[in-house]
């Protein structure tokens, strides 16, 4: 029996297994959900304990644990490292989704669930796809290692120092990551850039309680007013930040990525209609693809402050608050661009308020070399499986562990995401189709197996 031919008599099983999987509510960030954390790491725990690896084990951290195994019992093959998680983002607003958020359901070929796309459902191909390679052709043909984490919806807090201080036990010539989308149904495509990260946020204090509006308004500052001022004044209208120093360290576009996106078929009329909007906007002097996925941005994650209930209520409030985002590209340094963003916003405040900048968290932005022998492998194993022509793409979303991943490892990720970006990660009615499941399975086997192959020629 060939591998292909064991997924596709296990399909409806490996379905059910990911659908426990996915009705565990793992979400991180919630204190509430510490238990529900756990029983997701055991689901994979026991998974892994099933594929009879040679090493298996659960990794206590300060917050949520890590679930590790291997298998590497060849001198003359390539390691690879697969990294996934299996902590999700909350499901709220609930009142949004269409079906619960933590029972998946199969609708219109598409498993509705939060984590279905995000992380749960593209991870657990890699497992599938080692269990077929185990069950169907004796054994996977390279030595594997896998590292699956629980607090990647929180920053990683606690994945960094362990793999710092598991380097060695983490050695590997590659990183397997699904957890990107490809450019389109049908149309595979390898995610070879993402952009950093740095997370602010930033306070206004002002008055020692709120104030009728009526009484103090003109007399007294009002924070909400000076946080919108503030804001204002870190951007132009063309789109470009107005920090010092934020763009000092960061290098033109070359050639090869600029026509890797031209390569894309984008169509950006449709990407207004699927958004609703009649125009875009962005940095002056690039074009839309190029703006979301390979120049630094800075954005307004959330504002808050004063009265926000139901009808009117005349208040000056004591303080107002946002969180704000940078999205960061090669050479720049989160940490130094934060503290970029905390100086200019501190010398854009008035002394009538207190200001209070915080660093949240933050990752840097990668590149993986399209020459590396393992991203060929992906690409050729993408190509018999969709039996389409793989295309390359930068994103703009951030996965910090990859920067990570380089610094410590030496090691190049590959990002074979089997998603699509109407996925609706991290929002309401998040979802992955059901055949890019089964696809991702195949298509991580065949990897696997031409690396193999690749190694022996």
């Amino acid at each position: 029996m060939t591998t292909n031919e064991f997924i596709e008599q296990h399909k409806e099983h490996f379905l059910d297994e990911l659908f426990t999987f996915l009705r565990i509510p793992s979400v991180s960030t919630d204190s509430s959900r510490k238990i529900e954390v756990e029983q997701a790491a055991d689901f994979l725990l026991n998974q892994l304990i099933s594929l009879k690896l040679s090493k298996v084990e659960r990794y206590e951290t300060q917050g949520h644990p890590i679930v590790y195994g291997e298998h590497c019992p060849f001198d003359d093959q390539p390691t690879v490292l697969i990294y996934g998680h299996y902590d999700v983002q909350p499901s709220d607003p609930d009142h949004l989704w269409d079906t619960p958020p933590f029972e998946p359901t199969i609708k219109d070929g598409k498993i509705y669930a939060r984590g279905a796309s995000d992380d749960k459902g593209q991870s657990f191909t890699h497992v599938k796809a080692l269990q077929s390679l185990i069950e169907a052709d004796g054994g996977v043909p390279v030595n594997i290692k896998i590292l699956v984490e629980g607090e990647e919806e929180i920053g990683s807090p606690n994945l960094v120092p362990f793999i710092e201080s598991h380097k060695d036990m983490l050695q590997c010539d590659m990183v397997l990551i699904s957890d990107t989308s490809m450019f389109g149904l049908d149309q595979p495509s390898i995610t070879f850039g993402l952009r950093g990260l740095a997370y602010m946020e930033v306070e206004v204090v002002g008055p020692n309680r709120d104030l009728h509006s009526g009484v103090y308004g003109g007399a007294v500052e009002n924070p909400l007013n000076v946080l919108c001022e503030i804001i204002a004044q870190l951007k132009d209208k063309d789109g470009v930040v107005q920090i010092p120093g934020f763009y000092d360290k960061v290098e033109a576009l070359t050639l090869e990525d600029r026509q890797a996106m031209a390569d894309l078929p984008f169509d950006e009329i449709a990407y207004k209609s699927s958004l609703d909007v009649d125009a875009l906007h962005g940095e002056k002097g690039y074009n839309t693809l190029e703006r979301a996925s390979a120049r630094p941005t800075l954005d307004v994650n959330g504002i808050w402050g004063g009265y926000q209930g139901e009808g009117a209520k005349t208040v000056l409030p004591s303080k107002a608050n946002a969180k704000i985002s940078m999205r960061l590209v090669p050479n720049q340094d989160p940490h130094e661009i934060a503290r970029l963003f905390e100086q200019q916003v501190l010398s854009l405040a008035p002394d009538t308020v207190k200001v209070r900048v915080t660093e949240h968290h933050g990752g840097y932005a990668s590149r993986t070399d399209l020459n590396f022998y393992g991203l060929k492998a992906a690409a050729s194993a993408f190509e018999e499986v969709y039996q389409n022509p793989v295309l390359f793409s930068m994103e703009g979303g951030s996965i910090p562990i990859v920067a990570d991943f380089k610094r410590v490892l030496g090691a190049e990720s590959i990002l074979m995401g089997f998603g699509v970006t109407s996925d609706a990660i991290h929002s309401p009615n998040e979802s992955f189709h059901v055949k890019d499941f089964y696809r991702g399975i195949k298509t991580s086997a065949r990897f696997f197996q031409l690396l193999a192959e690749d190694a022996k020629a």
